[in-house]
């Protein structure tokens, strides 16, 4: 019985940490740091303080390892990550897991992807994924291996994994 016990919490513990990893060896990307933004004599949009305060929010992060249950620089998770940005940069308040945030907001298409909206990957059975749609194929999250970091949705793995698009915002 202890063997089956032993076993048993070994292979949750695998399984749980495989929920926000991924499985290659792709380049992260960063921010367009070429985008132009504007200047003080014209009007700034939503969009352009989102996107501020989301390259705010990875340059402050950057790296942070991952950690399950983590909420803090010493180490986050993927759905604490998300809830903290929308907390800390957005003043909006969003559930703290990746179960409860995939019911969060409206479903959308992922043609219809907008700055903001949340990204879910199935990567394991009952496991979720979930990261910040940036711009230009690229999401923000927190990964196991890499901590907080920015991954292209048309890596092979997070396509061949991806779930659905949650939008939050207007």
């Amino acid at each position: 019985m202890n063997l089956i016990k032993t076993l048993m919490t070994i292979l949750f513990i695998l399984l749980t940490f495989q929920a926000c990893s991924s499985k290659n060896n792709y380049r992260s990307e960063s921010f367009n740091h070429n985008k132009s933004f504007p200047n003080k004599s014209t009007e700034t949009t939503k969009e352009d303080l989102l996107y501020e305060n989301l390259k705010a929010q990875y340059i402050d992060w950057k790296g942070v390892k991952y950690k399950y249950g983590g909420y803090s620089k010493n180490g986050i998770d993927c759905s604490a990550f998300v809830q903290r940005t929308f907390k800390d940069k957005l003043n909006i308040q969003i559930p703290r897991t990746t179960a409860l945030q995939s019911e969060f907001g409206e479903e959308v298409s992922i043609e219809d992807l907008k700055m903001g909206d949340l990204v879910f990957f199935k990567t394991g059975f009952k496991v979720r994924h979930v990261g910040i749609y940036l711009e230009g194929g690229k999401f923000l999250h927190a990964s196991t291996k890499k901590g907080v970091t920015i991954s292209r949705l048309d890596n092979p793995y997070y396509e061949k994994h991806f779930w659905k698009v949650i939008r939050v915002l207007d």
